[in-house]
C-alpha cells in the first residue's frame, strides 16, 4: 500500500512525480486500512540527506503489505549541518520527542559521516543512544544501515568495527545463509548488494554477539544479520537502498576531490563500471588533468553519459526484503495477544509469532 503524505516533507511530492503512489492525508483517512508508522532517523550528511529520505521511503512505499505507511523523518543533534540544511530539518522534520509521544511500529536508522577514531567520541553518539534505548523498549523492529549497524554493535555488544586496508566499494555478489528465515521468503538465493565503507564488522564478530547472519559474501563480507529474536534488530552493512547511480555520484565526488587536491585518485567501484564506463572515466580524467595543467576550470563531469552503461542488480531483492520486514512487523503488531497465548506462542517473541504462519 502507498505512503501517506502526512506532512509537507518535499520528498513526498518528489516521489509522486517519479511514479510512486503517495496518498494525501485527506484521502488516507477515508480508507479503513491499518496504519503502520515507520520512523526514519536520518543522520546522513547534507549532500545525501534528501536523497536518502527518498531511497528508504521508496522501499517502504513499494511494500505490498495491506497497510498505509506513515514515515516520520527525524534527526539528532551533534551532526555537522550547514545553515541551509538545518533550516530544512527545522521546517520539515519531526522531533524525537514527538516520535516518542506518537509511537512507532518500526524504525530505520541511516548511516552518517564520522570524524573521530571511535564512534563514542562523535557528538551524535549520546543522542543516538537515547533513540536506541527508547526503540529497544518501544519499537517492534529497528533496521540499521552501515554506520548505524557499527554503532549499535559497539553499544549493545562492545564490538569495535575493524578498519580495512582499502575501501570496500562497489557491487558484490551475496548469498543467503538462512533460506527459510521469515525475512528472506521468496528472494533469490544469490544476488548483488552495493557496499561503500572503510570499516567492517566480521562474520565472527556478529556470531560472537549471538546474532544470526542471514546474507554473506566472501567479497562483500556480512550484509545482513538479526538479533537472537530474529526481528527486533536488523543489521545491514551494505546499501540496498542505493539508486542505480549512487555509486557513480560517489565516484564523481571523489574524482573531483582528487583533482582539487582533497583526496587520492579513487579506483573504479568494483563490479559496477563496464568497459564503456571505464573508458568514459579515463577520458574525463585525461581532460581534467589537461585543464589543470593549462590553469583552466575542470570540465563538467559527464554523469548522464555513464547512465546507459550502469545496471541495478540489487533493487528487486532489496524490495523483497523490505516487503518481508514490514510484513513481519505488521504480523507481530497485529496479532491478538490472547490468540498467541492460546496457541502456545510467546507474544513477546517475534520469531514465535512469525513461525505461526
Amino acid at each position: 500500500m502507498p505512503l501517506v503524505a502526512h506532512t509537507d516533507l518535499p520528498s513526498f511530492e518528489r516521489l509522486r512525480q517519479r511514479g510512486q503512489e503517495v496518498l494525501s492525508l485527506t484521502r488516507a483517512t477515508t480508507q479503513d486500512i491499518r496504519e503502520l508508522h515507520i520512523g526514519l532517523l536520518n543522520m546522513m550528511p547534507d549532500a545525501a540527506l534528501e536523497i536518502t529520505e527518498r531511497q528508504f521511503m521508496r522501499l517502504v512505499g513499494n511494500s505490498n503489505q495491506i497497510a498505509q505507511f506513515y514515515v516520520h523523518v527525524f534527526s539528532v543533534p551533534g551532526l555537522a549541518r550547514s545553515a541551509e540544511t538545518q533550516a530544512y530539518i527545522d521546517q520539515y522534520y519531526t522531533s524525537f520527542e514527538s516520535v516518542k509521544q506518537e509511537g512507532l511500529d518500526a524504525l530505520i536508522i541511516t548511516g552518517a559521516n564520522v570524524a573521530n577514531p571511535s564512534l563514542d567520541q562523535e557528538d551524535f553518539w549520546h543522542p543516538l543512544t537515547e533513540v536506541i534505548e527508547w526503540a529497544r523498549e518501544n519499537v517492534t523492529s529497528t533496521l540499521c544501515s552501515c554506520l548505524s549497524t557499527h554503532a549499535l554493535m559497539k553499544y549493545f555488544h562492545g564490538i569495535e568495527r575493524v578498519k580495512r586496508d582499502r575501501k570496500l566499494w562497489g557491487v558484490f555478489e551475496h548469498r543467503v545463509t538462512q533460506a527459510h528465515h521469515p525475512l528472506l521468503r521468496e528472494i533469490n538465493t544469490r544476488f548483488d548488494v552495493p557496499h561503500s565503507r572503510w570499516n567492517s564488522i566480521t562474520r565472527e564478530h556478529f556470531e560472537k554477539a549471538g546474532l544470526t547472519v542471514l546474507i554473506h559474501s566472501i567479497e562483500g563480507e556480512v550484509h545482513m544479520a538479526v538479533s537472537p529474536d530474529q526481528l527486533r534488530m536488523v543489521y545491514f552493512q551494505g546499501h540496498p537502498e542505493y539508486d542505480i547511480n549512487s555509486l557513480l555520484k560517489e565516484y564523481k565526488r571523489d574524482l573531483l576531490g582528487y583533482f582539487s587536491g582533497q583526496n587520492a585518485q579513487p579506483p573504479y567501484p568494483e563490479n559496477y563500471f563496464p568497459v564503456e564506463a571505464r573508458e568514459l572515466a579515463d577520458r574525463y580524467a585525461q581532460q581534467a588533468q589537461s585543464a589543470l595543467e593549462r590553469g583552466e576550470e575542470l570540465p563538467v563531469f559527464p554523469e548522464e553519459q555513464f547512465t546507459p552503461y550502469l545496471d541495478n542488480t540489487w533493487g528487486d531483492t532489496a524490495r523483497a526484503i523490505f516487503n518481508n520486514w514490514l510484513g513481519s512487523v505488521y504480523q507481530v503488531t497485529s496479532l491478538d495477544r490472547h490468540i498467541a497465548f492460546d496457541e502456545g506462542v510467546d507474544p513477546c517473541d517475534p520469531l514465535d509469532i512469525l513461525q505461526m504462519n
